[in-house]
């Protein structure tokens, strides 16, 4: 029996999970509010009703079928925030197609490693955003795309790859524009893809992002419908969503923030998806909040802070706003206190998690007090179980550090083609192991004391110093490298590279981070440069990260 002071907790268990696909799950949310609004993407001036959704979502689907993708198969998708991202996430699903999201600001080399690892036999692209030219790095990396017919593209550096389809209008050569899936899909009879959707269970596997888990490249985290489809219910119940609720999602749709906790906590309560633009922009964002009498907003604390400081949040009527989500790292506390006083989201909420489990395992509730939002990261979700285990594997007493876990419906079905990387995340129990440090109190409030990873956290996104450290290894000059996080008051952390030269070479801090630029996501470009002889080390040999961080801040002044 549980010993009472131990630091283990079951959530809830009153609310059932939901034993269906996401297909299903769409389904029945059209026949039950068909002229309900589902979809409003604003920077593409388009609004769907579910129905008008559902069409879409179908037809697409059809002539995905019509390309050849079969149950199993990895469709890719590389764009930012746009209509049809949620129409391929469900069109998909229906398939049982499984989608491989892509990071909208990776670069070639990246690319390369996702679609290689999953072994994509479509992409779905934009044609740019921001600073990157999707088909212009796609063509450098396949330049074969103009030399076969559609859909029967030979490359030997990506030999699954089929076809990549274009949300351009008008693409170069070899790619398909999707405007001509409309008749492609009108081709397939609709008795196809019913057949295609009735073949399916909800335990096979829907989608894979990817995340580095501990250390190394990233791993392809495998999600299945029961996975993402109960997290994104789960949250929208804590959050109280229903029918009536308007949410603005600004967080990008390739991460589980958007697609899951957004896009799928709508799609099961009937709520309004509304994406102010194709990337997080404060203006934008809070002017979708307003005009669309908005009830609901995610983002990561990074971002409320660029809205509530914004020049012209004044003359924005935030007053229908009730509810929301602040994920990704701590909240100041005055940050909350504004969010809930200047915002009225006196109902918002801090959830905890990480792509290994769909994502979210911890959750603050709707009447949970300030201090408890801002210290904690909430109590353990409904249907699933955390604890809380020293060095050896044993849980501690409550009060006391030690590595978080988490066992439930949540927990992916493994790391894509990484049966190792599997075996090291998940026990022969089924508890994932987090990699952070954390403490439960007597209530079942969690909260994060660090990380055992070295992974960085800046403005939401996940940086992995072990990657990014075998980057700057390609760099003549570059003998070693560590990389390490620091705090940042804008972004939660900043990245620093201590970096040794080769004997006889040298390079300096503008002529490294214009090497990055466009070999490498932005985010992942360190800030800050610090050029060494040696690193610290302990006696045996070991780098001292923790050293390097304290001389870090004390140099930087970031304390």
């Amino acid at each position: 029996m549980q010993q009472p002071n131990q630091s283990y907790s079951r959530g809830a268990q009153d609310k059932a999970l939901l034993a269906e696909t996401i297909g299903q799950a769409f389904d029945r949310t059209v026949a039950a509010y068909p002229e309900g609004e589902a979809l409003v993407v604003r920077h593409q001036h388009l609004r769907y009703t579910w129905r008008q959704l559902a069409d879409a979502v179908d037809l697409h689907a059809r002539a995905l079928l019509a390309l050849g993708l079969q149950a199993g198969d990895r469709l890719g998708i590389w764009a930012p925030n746009c209509a049809q991202w949620c129409i391929s996430q469900v069109a998909s699903a229906k398939l049982g197609v499984i989608l491989v999201n892509i990071n909208p600001a990776y670069r070639s080399s990246e690319l390369e490693y996702v679609l290689k690892q999953s072994g994509c036999q479509w992409l779905v692209c934009a044609g740019s955003f921001k600073s990157s030219d999707y088909h212009g790095m796609l063509q450098e990396l396949v330049p074969e795309l103009a030399e076969h017919p559609i859909g029967e593209l030979r490359c030997d550096l990506l030999p699954e790859l089929r076809g990549v389809i274009s949300l351009d209008p008008r693409p170069p050569s070899g790619f398909l524009p999707w405007s001509q899936l409309s008749a492609i899909g009108a081709g397939v009879p609709p008795d196809q893809l019913h057949t295609r959707q009735a073949s399916l269970h909800f335990d096979q596997a829907v989608n894979i992002q990817y995340t580095s888990g501990t250390t190394g490249f990233p791993k392809g985290a495998t999600l299945s419908h029961h996975n993402i489809l109960n997290n994104g219910y789960m949250v929208g119940e804590s959050l109280g969503l229903t029918a009536h609720d308007r949410l603005v999602i600004p967080v990008p749709l390739y991460h589980c923030f958007g697609m899951v906790m957004g896009n799928l906590g709508c799609i099961t309560h009937g709520t309004t998806m509304i994406y102010p633009s194709d990337g997080f922009d404060p203006l934008l964002t809070l002017t979708a909040v307003a005009e669309e009498q908005a009830t609901g907003l995610y983002g990561v604390p990074t971002m409320f802070i660029a809205m509530l400081d914004h020049p012209r949040r004044a003359e924005f009527n935030l007053s229908h706003l009730r509810t929301g989500i602040m994920a990704g790292s701590t909240c100041p506390i005055e940050v909350m206190r504004r969010v809930i006083s200047e915002m009225h989201m006196h109902e918002v909420q801090i959830a905890y998690g990480m792509t290994e489990t769909s994502p979210v395992s911890l959750q603050t509730g709707p009447d949970d007090g300030l201090e408890l939002r801002v210290t904690t990261v909430g109590r353990t979700q409904p249907q699933l179980e955390s604890k809380i285990i020293d060095e050896a594997g044993n849980t501690v007493p409550r009060g006391q550090t030690g590595e978080l876990c988490t066992r439930g419906y949540s927990v992916m079905l493994g790391y894509w083609n990484n049966p190792d990387g599997t075996r090291e995340a998940i026990d022969d129990a089924g508890w994932m192991h987090t990699g952070d440090l954390a403490t439960m109190d007597e209530q079942g409030y969690v909260c994060i004391a660090g990380r055992n990873k070295d992974m960085i956290i800046r403005g939401g996104e996940n940086v992995y110093p072990r990657e990014l450290e075998e980057f700057f290894f390609t760099h003549p000059a570059v003998a070693d490298v560590q990389i390490i996080g620091i705090p940042d008051a804008r972004y939660g952390e900043e990245i620093v590279a201590w970096i040794k030269f080769h004997p006889g070479h040298v390079a300096n801090e503008l002529e490294l981070q214009t090497w990055c630029k466009g070999r490498i996501a932005h985010f992942k470009t360190p800030k800050h440069f610090k050029f060494v002889d040696e690193f610290p080390m302990t006696v045996t040999g070991k780098i001292q990260k923790f050293r390097m961080r304290e001389i870090s801040i004390e140099e930087l002044g970031q304390g």
